[in-house]
């Protein structure tokens, strides 16, 4: 039960931290066209927002794919038997580990890369923050493909529905 509770406000934290950081971006990407308007650019906005984006896009990656909520064309498995679906799933999550795996890796070079190379309006601050987005927001994805890979595993081994099981598949927008 305190699993659950745990997962609960995970999920409710990191849903807040990307609603929070697209809010601010969109808030700074306005505010620099009005600066740049009234002739007084805010040269520091842009990178901001630029960090504020890629962590944005992977933390909302992962909350979209623990509750279900990427985009999915079901027009021919919608019609197969519950099972089969299940395995199609078992199979379509199996291959996104491995692409998770390698973007892992690839990020954390990349990260490891950047680390001497610093945004144009923010001295001091190093590029790897944003790159570090890439291993850390995969990292997040590829562990709800694993809650996802075991859901389905239990629900063929079972026989019971998808639909029953809450547990790291599917939840509601918080």
């Amino acid at each position: 039960m305190s699993d659950e509770r745990g997962l609960r406000v995970y999920l409710y934290q990191e849903m807040l931290i990307a609603k929070s950081a697209l809010g601010i971006l969109a808030l700074l990407v306005f505010a620099a066209a009005l600066g740049r308007f009234l002739y007084h650019p805010m040269n520091w906005a842009m990178d901001a927002a630029t960090f504020l984006f890629a962590w944005t896009v992977f933390l909302g990656a992962d909350a979209a794919m623990r509750m279900d909520r990427l985009f999915c064309i079901e027009v021919i498995t919608g019609k197969l038997p519950q099972k089969a679906q299940l395995y199609l799933k078992l199979i379509n999550y199996g291959i996104i580990v491995i692409f998770l795996l390698g973007m892992i890796g690839y990020g954390s070079w990349l990260s490891y890369t950047t680390r001497l190379r610093t945004f144009q309006g923010i001295p001091g601050f190093s590029y790897t923050w944003v790159t570090l987005s890439v291993p850390f927001g995969c990292a997040l994805m590829l562990i709800t493909s694993i809650l996802k890979i075991k859901t389905f595993a239990r629900a063929i081994s079972t026989g019971e529905s998808i639909e029953t099981r809450a547990e790291g598949v599917s939840g509601e927008i918080i």
